[in-house]
């Protein structure tokens, strides 16, 4: 455990991690405080609500081709702290137009402010790679992780109770507040220029159509010519699937089966279940991370956890169904910190920022899919145990499929490139 918090001792590495949680911070907040503001205030139009995760999600779309192509060609320093005092601007805005209280102004501030967080991680990302030695990139994956299972156990909460005790007006100061200590935490880190700017100084002004749209394309000749690379990325889509198909299937089996009359109760508990475990596991896979070679965490990972999400669709007892749902929770950081902690060691730094730009449509599409997918079968055609095993199952599927490929190319771990016959992209 001490070595993994060892990585604290790099200064720059520190304020960026607390950049980032507070940045997340800023975000939860503000998205759950007024799911539940609308909720409250426009009780008989729950569409509003859905509109809300839309406007969260959706900006994905608009901005997918850009942000990786920024944050290779720009200062990704820069580029963080900007995205921090924008969303800081914008939720001021966000404030005067829930004072005005037009619904199409508030939306398309949501909008605009999830569009432009898409920017921060990518170039966040690419720093982390930057500033750490190849050994301590599976310990930043694994804390990573950790960030995110606590605010999947603590986020909606936290949301609530900043609403709860301060309105919607008080969320949105909150929200403001954490994206400007984000930005000044940005802002005091010394990053060397070599990492900040990979591919030289260039200015946006110089960035025209027919050149975004070039180093788009080389970033994505450069994933399907590096044949690990594309196998790891194959595991955010799996991501994608779960996180689709985890969304809704839980529910309906509390619902339609294990209890029908207490499954909003239930699924609150198995919400707080579910976060213990990836917290445990994020800890746990950081520390085993360290001991046992990364391809052998993917795999277990994943035929763990597509077989006990499988397997889920079988119990008839509550409590069955919340200990197999710990197992899938405690498995999945395994896969995420290997795969986190493997692919900066593969990737050339001046094309991480394409890389990592292409990690959330890819999700997020696989996300989309799956819903569609249950949306159109369930119940008609597919039953309750079948969409246990359309997830589960392509979550084993994927596994057998790393099994076969990823020993091979464990030879791959050099910090140069995942294969040396590979040629660079360009970059003018």
């Amino acid at each position: 455990m001490a070595k993994v918090f060892s990585i604290f001792k790099n200064g720059n590495y520190t304020k960026l991690f607390l950049a980032n949680l507070t940045s997340q911070m800023g975000t939860v907040i503000g998205l759950t405080a007024f799911m539940f503001y609308l909720l409250d205030r426009f009780s008989n139009q729950p569409s509003y609500a859905t509109l809300n995760e839309m406007m969260y999600s959706l900006p994905t779309l608009f901005v997918f081709w850009l942000i990786g192509v920024l944050a290779d060609r720009m200062d990704r320093q820069k580029i963080a702290i900007y995205t921090d005092w924008i969303r800081a601007i914008l939720s001021i805005c966000f404030l005067v137009s829930i004072w005005i209280g037009w619904i199409p102004l508030i939306f398309f501030i949501i909008f605009l402010r999830s569009a432009v967080q898409k920017f921060f991680f990518p170039a966040e990302q690419a720093i982390v790679q930057g500033i750490l030695k190849e050994n301590e990139y599976t310990t930043a994956a694994g804390l990573n992780q950790m960030v995110n299972s606590l605010f999947m156990l603590f986020g909606s909460a936290l949301g609530a109770i900043t609403y709860w005790t301060f309105g919607i007006e008080g969320a949105i100061i909150v929200d403001t507040i954490s994206f400007v200590i984000s930005a000044l935490l940005l802002h005091a880190c010394k990053i060397p220029e070599n990492v900040r700017l990979p591919n030289g100084k260039n200015k946006l002004k110089d960035l025209q159509f027919s050149t975004v749209f070039k180093d788009f394309k080389d970033g994505m000749q450069y994933i399907f010519k590096n044949r690990l690379l594309f196998s790891l990325i194959i595991g955010f889509i799996v991501f994608g699937v779960v996180n689709g198909g985890f969304s809704v299937i839980p529910i309906f089996i509390l619902k339609y089966k294990l209890a029908p009359d207490t499954y909003e109760q239930m699924s609150v508990i198995l919400g707080i279940v579910f976060g213990i475990a990836v917290l445990i596991g994020s800890i746990t896979a950081s520390i085993i991370a360290q001991k046992v070679k990364l391809y052998k965490l993917i795999i277990w990972g994943l035929l763990v956890c597509g077989s006990f999400i499988a397997l889920s669709s079988y119990t008839d007892s509550i409590l069955i169904f919340f200990s197999l749902s710990f197992i899938v929770g405690l498995s999945l950081p395994f896969i995420n910190v290997a795969i986190g902690g493997w692919l900066p060691k593969i990737v050339d730094p001046k094309m991480m920022g394409r890389v990592q730009g292409w990690l959330d449509p890819l999700m997020m599409l696989a996300q989309t899919i799956t819903l569609g997918v249950i949306a159109a079968t369930f119940p008609t055609i597919m039953n309750l145990r079948g969409l246990f095993w359309l997830v589960g199952g392509c979550t084993i599927m994927v596994g057998i499929f790393y099994a076969i490929v990823l020993p091979k190319f464990e030879k791959h771990k050099s910090t140069a490139t995942a294969e040396h016959n590979v040629q660079e992209p360009s970059i003018s």
